[in-house]
């Protein structure tokens, strides 16, 4: 676990009017959740917890790590000792949740995983609905597109496209690259998350979808032309390398998002316009995770140990009413 960067950023905690917790928040979406949240609402405190994996960097947060209504603390959602005593010394109201999601056709469509990994995510689909239908514990859960933009880790299609063509390396496509996919710029799945947020109902589940989808092998195509600037097809084939298909690849992730349209949100930001932004800035996929925190950590766990122990002793149960 870390420090917040200054010895008491956050003030009392009653000093605001909610306390919002965002997991992963160095990582690629929780990031960009974090920024609008820490400026468009100075009356939160925003509590960034995450363990600074692979594909995470506070260098995503630059820009509002002095504010404020902002701390980072490193550590382990699995330590559920950690868990508890963050949420009592922290006083959470609210918990945003960033975890890799399933893609499903409607909410109410029954779950039909084709990989193990998806069907880790729908059993946490299950786990999570069933704490709101025994306990009625507050949750909402949400399922978008593939989201790209600026800062994301180069291990998603087109972080990896992007810096594979920096690099002077080729695209390498799948099978024939004819499956196609859903694509969402990062600044309106935020905008979509803010929504349900403050509309969203307990209990319910919402898809955050667009129409707007692409064949990987033109996305590896439109890439190629935007970052080598290609003049023919000829020459931008030379920058594609085909290989065997993936076992079970599916060919598209329809989704309907009618019930957060209801909410009043669509995406806005055009697919040229969200391409441009996320190609064009050099230097700025996939930031390495940072080290440097660990100092400040291991100094906040001194400043700490004495609290956290004490509550340790007495057992704080905090996640079941």
């Amino acid at each position: 676990m870390s420090a917040p960067r200054r010895e008491d950023p956050s003030g009392p905690p009653g000093s605001y009017a909610k306390r919002v917790l965002v997991t992963g928040g160095a990582g690629f979406i929780a990031s960009h959740v974090i920024v609008s949240l820490v400026e468009d609402y100075p009356n939160y405190m925003i509590i960034n917890l995450d363990k600074l994996d692979y594909c995470a960097s506070l260098k995503n947060l630059e820009p509002i790590s002095n504010k404020q209504n902002y701390k980072f603390i490193q550590g382990d959602i699995c330590d559920s000792h950690f868990v508890k005593l963050l949420f009592e010394m922290e006083k959470i109201d609210i918990v945003l949740h960033f975890a890799a999601q399933t893609h499903e056709f409607d909410e109410s469509s029954p779950k039909q995983p084709t990989n193990p990994y998806a069907s880790s995510k729908a059993a946490a689909e299950c786990f999570v609905q069933s704490y709101w239908e025994r306990y009625k514990f507050p949750v909402v859960i949400t399922r978008s597109s593939n989201v790209y933009g600026p800062h994301q880790y180069p291990e998603k299609v087109i972080p990896k496209f992007i810096s594979l063509l920096q690099h002077d390396r080729k695209c390498c496509i799948h099978g024939s690259g004819l499956q196609r996919r859903n694509f969402l710029y990062a600044a309106d799945v935020v905008e979509a998350f803010l929504t349900v947020l403050k509309k969203g109902e307990p209990g319910e589940i919402y898809n955050i979808g667009t129409n707007f989808e692409m064949s990987v092998v033109q996305l590896a195509k439109e890439l190629i032309q935007l970052i080598k600037e290609t003049n023919s097809e000829s020459e931008t084939e030379r920058w594609v390398d085909y290989v065997n298909d993936r076992p079970h690849n599916d060919m598209r992730y329809p989704m309907k998002s009618e019930k957060i349209h209801s909410l009043g949100w669509k995406p806005k930001v055009p697919w040229e316009e969200g391409i441009k932004k996320t190609g064009n800035r050099d230097g700025q996929i996939g930031h390495r995770p940072q080290t440097r925190q660990k100092t400040q950590g291991e100094k906040w766990r001194i400043q700490t140990a004495h609290s956290w122990s004490k509550l340790l002793q007495e057992k704080v149960s905090l996640f079941i009413p």
